[in-house]
């Protein structure tokens, strides 16, 4: 087992250390080799040292190198050493992370990390969180908590009887809301489809003038940190409106909320602590490895009502936090580690200036695509650029050619009408160098 384990670290380190030097997206040839990962399963095992080579040879280079400090698309972050080297130990210790009877350590790592969330993100002191897979999940958990704190007030058990019969309730969002949210809604029987959607304006935001009337039955759901721009709902005015109204207010803050943990950027989420329950990721600007997001709840027992569940066979502590109680799962992985780890390795002034460095960036890239002429079509408020190279053909034939070139990756969206490149910065990874290099690829590419 040493020598296994050895082999994968030295692999791990090999492919991580060999990133800078590749190309981000994988090369056809490594793409036609992943069939050979296949066939008929073998009839007898193989030696472990042997499948973990075949892994690495055929697999790592059909990987896309998001891990590295070139890869701009999905708001998708790299891995802190720290948190990766977390990760590996607590996958190590094997850890089902749902009962503290079942894993004291986990579940106290995972109150610590909850304490120092609530304080880097400036949430409230008492509120309640779940550790799940992502920012669907949290959004899922987050309403699913909304979902019973609005029927109680109605004199409803939905979790006891469901949705038969029950009273209507109203979902309200944005114009531009995400399609994760869209899917919690549907999953929880609310309906992707039922929604109020409210305009926004040129950025994204949602309008408050605009808003429809709310009551008790409201549940309204903000961004912070629009998926294209970047751009923030206006949380302390649209929070001020449901309080008057007695709606619960949920905020979607996948990647944005992070903006709350830097100085300079923590007026973009002014009036978020005000909602009820918030869903982000850690995956992405907290860099820790994937998968791992956070449901968070300002009432923890609405939290837990949503989400507990009984069994004779299985032991709850009543005198400390039951990890099961705030999430879907029972069973789960401890993602707590390497959130702990991330957090601990970077202390406060760390994590603020991966959060601002990242801006930086984004602004760099505006900056550089502005002065060469092409039109930036966002607000650069944060880590999100969004630029047109023309019309449609134009900017998709840039956008691909882009992609094939290697040098960097990023993505293409529709908003507000425009295709556009959409350039999303959050990797501990990127360096000034990165974004030079990029940019030059960038525009080499859009004067062909």
């Amino acid at each position: 087992m040493d020598d296994l384990f050895m082999n994968a670290a030295e692999r791990a380190s090999l492919y991580l250390n060999g990133l800078n030097s590749r190309s981000v997206a994988p090369r056809p040839e490594a793409l036609r080799r992943l069939p050979e990962l296949g066939g008929p399963l073998p009839e007898n095992g193989e030696d472990p040292v042997q499948v973990l080579a075949l892994l690495d040879e055929i697999g790592s280079p059909a990987t896309t190198a998001s891990a590295g400090g070139r890869y701009f698309g999905f708001v998708i972050g790299g891995s802190l050493p720290a948190a990766l080297a977390s990760n590996w130990l607590a996958g190590a210790w094997d850890q089902d992370a749902g009962m503290v009877v079942a894993s004291p350590a986990t579940a106290a790592i995972e109150e610590i990390s909850l304490g120092w969330l609530r304080d880097v993100l400036r949430l409230p002191a008492g509120s309640g969180a779940g550790f799940v897979t992502g920012a669907t999940m949290a959004n899922f958990t987050c309403l699913a908590a909304a979902r019973h704190g609005v029927y109680r007030k109605l004199g409803w058990d939905v979790e006891g009887r469901g949705l038969y019969g029950a009273p209507p309730l109203t979902v309200v969002v944005g114009e531009e809301v995400h399609v994760s949210l869209l899917k919690a809604l549907a999953m929880l029987g609310l309906g992707r489809e039922r929604v109020v959607r409210v305009p926004v304006d040129g950025q994204g935001r949602m309008r408050p003038e605009a808003l429809p009337r709310l009551d008790e039955t409201t549940i309204l759901c903000l961004q912070a940190g629009n998926v294209n721009t970047g751009a923030f709902d206006p949380a302390r005015e649209l929070c001020a409106i449901a309080r008057e109204s007695d709606a619960w207010v949920h905020v979607d803050g996948a990647f944005g909320l992070w903006a709350a943990a830097s100085p300079q950027r923590a007026h973009l989420a002014d009036g978020v602590a005000e909602a009820d329950s918030i869903a982000t990721d850690a995956h992405k600007w907290l860099n820790v490895p994937y998968d791992s997001g956070i449901a968070f709840c300002r009432s923890p027992e609405n939290l837990r009502a949503a989400m507990s569940t009984t069994a004779a066979y299985l032991i709850q502590e009543e005198e400390q936090r039951e990890p099961s109680q705030y999430t879907p799962e029972l069973s789960r992985r401890a993602r707590g580690v390497e959130i702990w780890a991330a957090l601990r390795s970077l202390g406060r002034t760390g994590l603020a200036e991966l959060i601002e460095r990242c801006c930086r960036h984004a602004e760099r890239f505006a900056d550089g695509l502005r002065q060469a002429g092409y039109s930036v079509l966002n607000e650069v408020v944060l880590n999100q650029v969004l630029v047109s190279f023309g019309d449609e053909i134009a900017t998709r034939r840039v956008i691909a050619a882009v992609q094939q070139d290697g040098t960097c990756w990023c993505g293409g969206t529709v908003w507000q009408g425009h295709t556009a490149m959409r350039i999303s910065v959050s990797s501990w990874a990127t360096t000034k160098e990165d974004v030079d290099k990029s940019l030059a690829a960038i525009l080499s590419v859009a004067k062909m």
